[in-house]
């Protein structure tokens, strides 16, 4: 059976009864079985959860049709979820052997609204342990392969969902993306990754890393589909007071500014010509280009070394080993490393040197955001340095491994959207992209761009093989 690509040619090859819910999953489950040993992009199989919802599908499609959708927008639409969203009675270990044995009592919102929407689990996906990486090779479980080339790494943190997309292994999956922990691995995978604007998803049972950075992501192969899991993922939640509606009007003729601090010395030719020509490409589909300069982001990176490490700190300071999980000798050495930074910095004598310091950075850079977007409405930018680079290549030098964020940390430090989009192949024949950021809650923008520039190309729907 041949899989669909995209959501709408899901719902219709179930209304037309080309196949039931049930083969369906029984593909996906195939393919995992055949190829992801190799991949390693899940840590769990959900097989049972999975059939359990399937065959009231099925029930329900003979006595209701196409009515079905009506209900479940996302009906026969296949996830699977980044191991730091709990699922309730599912393992959910964030990618460490801290909660190699953990079952949550809950679902995460995002879980539960995606369920209700109607979609299926299929599995619980690798990831750098408790998010701290930028390459899938930081997991507990042992790294996620590119499924372009098993000797490239597949980006991370969230690697095992972008993985799994890109193999074909879900349609859809989650991700969270402190700094570019959904962008840099669908980039480097060739599937589109959203960040949202930060608070426009709720993080409610989800595993908090850094909390003022951390948001809610999505991947999918088409901008599409990612559209439409963000339209039922959004909106206020009680348990999360972060959450906003958020509001965001502009007018039509969008104009796009080209950064000129993202495009210098440091950013791999190939990645500066596929930019460049797709720029040409956009502005042939009516989009106009203008230079901006934002100086400031330079210090982007910086400042989120400093205030993620802190927060991160903080927040596995709960993992005592006592109430749940193991002991913290666990740790691999990438958390302790961040618990250490993260402890420094805001100790006494320090706090004022680096944290407060970072901050105030912080609100300078975001401002600058804010002014830049008087005069443009969106920002085109690389969403990494390179691609996808081999596996052990950076490892043993965490400052090279840190310095690959680099141009996903403005989006995240500032709290705005970003949408990254394949954009073609290296020579080598490696996935290459580019990243779309746009003002608070301009989801809608990024999202009429990304479904413009697929309709118009062809990159989305290269499937690398089994």
């Amino acid at each position: 059976m041949k899989l669909p690509l995209d959501i709408k040619e899901n719902k219709e090859n179930l209304i037309e009864k080309r196949y039931s819910f049930t083969e369906l999953v029984d593909t996906y489950l195939k393919r995992i079985r055949k190829s992801d040993k190799r991949i390693n992009s899940f840590i769990t199989i959900t097989e049972k959860a999975a059939y359990d919802r399937v065959r009231f599908f099925d029930k329900e499609i003979v006595s209701k049709g196409s009515k079905i959708f009506d209900q479940y927008p996302l009906a026969g639409v296949v996830v699977s979820h980044k191991d730091m969203f709990l699922t309730k009675g599912i393992k959910t270990t964030a990618g460490s052997k801290v909660l190699s044995d953990y079952i949550p009592a809950y679902s995460s919102t995002v879980v539960e609204k995606l369920e209700k929407a109607g979609c299926i689990l299929i599995g619980k996906t690798n990831q750098d342990a408790w998010g701290h990486g930028s390459s899938g090779e930081n997991s507990d479980f042992g790294p996620t392969k590119n499924p372009w080339n098993e000797k490239m790494v597949s980006g991370g943190s969230s690697s095992g969902s972008a993985a799994a997309v890109s193999m074909q292994f879900s349609m859809i999956a989650t991700g969270t993306d402190t700094c570019g922990s959904v962008r840099v691995p669908a980039n480097y995978c060739g599937i589109v990754g959203l960040k949202p604007t930060y608070g426009s998803v709720s993080r409610y049972g989800v595993i908090a890393m850094a909390s003022s950075l951390d948001s809610i992501g999505h991947m999918a192969k088409t901008t599409e589909d990612v559209e439409s899991v963000f339209n039922i993922t959004k909106g206020v939640d009680s348990k999360d007071a972060n959450v906003s509606k958020g509001k965001f009007i502009r007018e039509n003729n969008p104009v796009i500014g080209i950064p000129k601090e993202f495009f210098v010395e440091g950013l791999d030719s190939q990645i500066k010509d596929n930019i460049e020509k797709n720029i040409k490409l956009l502005g042939s589909l009516g989009y106009k280009f203008k230079e901006v300069s934002l100086p400031l982001t330079k210090n982007a990176i910086s400042v989120y070394y400093i205030i993620m490490p802190a927060e991160v700190s903080s927040n596995l300071a709960r993992y005592d080993g006592i109430r749940y999980g193991n002991k913290r000798t666990s740790f691999s050495e990438e958390a302790k490393r961040r618990i250490m930074l993260g402890s420094y910095v805001l100790s006494s004598g320090y706090i004022d040197k680096y944290y407060l310091k970072a901050a105030k950075v912080r609100n300078k850079i975001i401002k600058e955001i804010d002014r830049v977007f008087n005069d443009v409405d969106m920002l085109i930018a690389p969403v990494a340095p390179t691609t996808a680079f081999l596996l052990g290549e950076k490892s043993n030098d965490p400052l090279k491994m840190y310095l690959n964020d680099i141009y996903a940390a403005t989006a995240s430090i500032t709290g705005i959207p970003a949408i990254s989009i394949p954009s073609g192949f290296t020579k080598d024949g490696m996935p290459i992209g580019f990243q779309i950021m746009g003002p608070r809650f301009s989801e809608k923008i990024l999202f009429d761009l990304g479904k413009n520039y697929q309709e118009n190309t062809t990159h989305h729907l290269e499937v690398p093989s089994l």
